[in-house]
């Protein structure tokens, strides 16, 4: 079968932030850039993105840098590399000032400088109060960063190929990647998109899970494409639950509510955290705040007809400030939820929010794998930026709003890293492997022609219920032997899956079987990952690694500091050191993490 080729200097897979900031980097310079997208750039999940991007600009109150990275590496229970983290805090403010450049209409205080609120973690002098360091615009952020990036993408040029699936990544015979194959979604055709650098900006995997904020787009498409190409996925045990998720329908409450002045309450109406966390309350870090609601429910004292959920009330606040600081939240609670939040509590529920591994990189966007003769070695002509990435700055728990910050500045720093690279190649491209759309064709060939095989829908829903009950916010030994097995058993399910009535197949059903090959691979890589991690650290808690003097909220960090590989051939494991040298300042010393 002949498949077209199109040729490119750079293709991005993923229009949300970290691929539209760095297409912008590389349109500007004058390179013929295409960015693949299932979604129109603005409808990226990105857009989901409600409470700010992190920045110490110190607009409020007194901020710096140094404490930023602080919290981060203590929010990462010192699994982020620090070299990252300080890279990523440093760079700050220089990236929200560009975004705010490119027509980013963030909310103002009554000064005219750029608006800030607290976030959950942030802290200033070093973990001694809450700080505003939150960017907002409103509680749309994240869709109000889509546009101007998009924007300013319109301007340099940038060629967007819209509702297209990327399927697998192509290396030549030294291992250098040289393009993608790609299908149309309306049409079917597969196309060969040849490049000299390709970036991976696909987002999360949250929909291996049942219960998630994460759009039905987010399916690990980059990461997937990553493990059947041969590259390691690190730490994929470490996934953020959000604590406030709309109960029973997943829908996301920013923390800017409680940034704002909300507060989780039980069904005493007993605001709880300040047991937990006695300076930051309910701005403590996610996972915190996530296992003290998880205790409250456990321990009867949860809300509604059921019990299974908290409140999060901000009936104490001005319906002023609700109507100008959160007004897209107050919609989605009278549509998802039924509850006015200016005049009743929202229910909440921690859900499946944020991937925390995904494709190794270091802090220019390269992609990075050990080798056998050195440490570690650049895959050429492979970056990846965002969610789908592993820098790695976040660790075992993200900080709240650092997911926009990461977009930005990581996608500016691959795309600047991609600029350097191509212009350093010869003008022609490397050569393209002569078998190389064959295992496109195969995987899509198998679909066409199965029979007798797996329900797609069905072996979805088992792989998401497998993953929500034995490698949830709390994680069990017994669990989560029991889901390897399980994922094991389902993955095999997946590799013969088949769509039904080929004779009338919409082209989603197509895309639907290709997308669960994806996410078949991430749950595999997060179940044997967690289970082969056996201490408590971040959002990772496991029931037999309880907190002790010598193992700080069960972290061993005698055996376990050091960042997970998963090897999808063979389904094994490697390990490599975090690296706690920053790049400037005094390493982060390790100590217990309490809010």
């Amino acid at each position: 079968m002949s498949v077209p080729v199109r040729k490119f200097d750079a293709v991005i897979v993923g229009a949300g932030g970290a691929g539209l900031r760095a297409a912008i980097q590389l349109s500007e310079a004058g390179l013929k850039t295409a960015v693949l997208s299932k979604v129109f750039p603005t409808r990226s999940h990105t857009v989901a993105a409600q409470g700010g991007v992190a920045a110490s600009l110190g607009n409020s109150e007194e901020d710096h840098w140094h404490w930023h990275m602080y919290d981060t590496v203590k929010g990462s229970d010192w699994l982020g590399d620090q070299d990252a983290i300080e890279f990523m805090c440093r760079k700050a403010n220089e990236v929200v000032v560009e975004l705010e450049h490119y027509g980013m209409p963030f909310d103002r205080t009554d000064a005219g400088k750029i608006y800030q609120r607290p976030f959950g973690g942030h802290m200033s002098n070093f973990g001694e109060k809450p700080v505003r360091r939150s960017c907002a615009a409103a509680d749309r952020t994240g869709h109000a960063m889509l546009h101007a990036m998009y924007q300013r993408n319109v301007k340099v040029n940038t060629q967007f190929f819209v509702e297209w699936m990327a399927l697998d990544l192509v290396r030549d015979e030294e291992g250098a990647v040289v393009g993608v194959t790609a299908m149309e979604m309306e049409t079917s055709e597969i196309v060969m998109f040849h490049a000299k650098a390709v970036l991976f900006a696909t987002g999360g995997a949250g929909r291996i899970f049942h219960s998630s904020t994460n759009a039905f787009i987010n399916t690990g498409d980059g990461v997937g494409m990553a493990a059947r190409a041969g590259i390691p996925l690190e730490d994929m045990e470490f996934w953020q639950f959000h604590p406030t998720g709309v109960a029973g329908a997943g829908v996301l409450i920013t923390e800017g509510v409680r940034g704002e002045g909300g507060i989780l309450r039980n069904s005493d109406k007993e605001r709880f955290m300040e047991r937990y966390a006695p300076n930051a309350k309910d701005l403590a870090s996610r996972d915190v705040v996530s296992r003290a609601m998880v205790t409250e429910i456990n321990e009867g004292r949860g809300c509604g007809p059921n019990k299974d959920h908290v409140l999060l009330d901000i009936t104490h606040l001005p319906p002023e400030t609700i109507l100008k600081r959160l007004p897209g939240i107050r919609e989605i609670a009278i549509q998802f939820a039924g509850v006015d939040p200016i005049k009743e509590p929202i229910p909440v529920v921690p859900t499946c929010h944020y991937q925390m591994g995904g494709i190794p990189t270091n802090y220019n966007g390269e992609v990075v794998v050990p080798s056998a003769t050195s440490k570690s070695e650049v895959v050429s002509g492979f970056y990846a930026a965002g969610e789908c990435a592993c820098a790695s700055v976040h660790g075992a728990n993200r900080l709240g709003t650092n997911s926009l910050l990461d977009l930005l500045v990581f996608g500016k720093s691959a795309g600047e890293s991609m600029v350097d690279f191509i212009k350093s190649q010869p003008a022609a491209h490397r050569p393209l492997p002569a078998n190389a759309c064959d295992f496109t064709l195969s995987r899509v060939d198998r679909l066409n022609n199965q029979r007798g095989g797996a329900n797609v829908h069905e072996a979805r829903l088992a792989m998401q219920r497998a993953m929500q009950k034995h490698c949830g916010v709390f994680r069990f030994k017994k669990l989560l032997e029991e889901g390897v097995q399980q994922i094991s058993e389902i993955a095999g399910q997946v590799a013969q899956t088949e769509i039904a009535d080929k004779s009338r197949v919409f082209n989603t059903a197509r895309l639907e079987a290709l997308e669960l090959d994806n996410l078949i691979e991430v749950a595999k890589a997060t179940m044997v990952s967690a289970n082969a991690r056996t201490e408590s650290r971040g959002a990772h808690v496991r029931d037999d690694a309880p907190d002790t003097t010598e193992r700080p909220n069960g972290r061993d960090d005698q055996n376990w500091l050091k960042h997970t590989l998963w090897f999808r051939e063979g389904n094994r494991l490697d390990y490599k050191p975090v690296n706690l040298k920053p790049l400037s300042v005094e390493t982060i010393a390790l100590k217990k993490r309490a809010y």
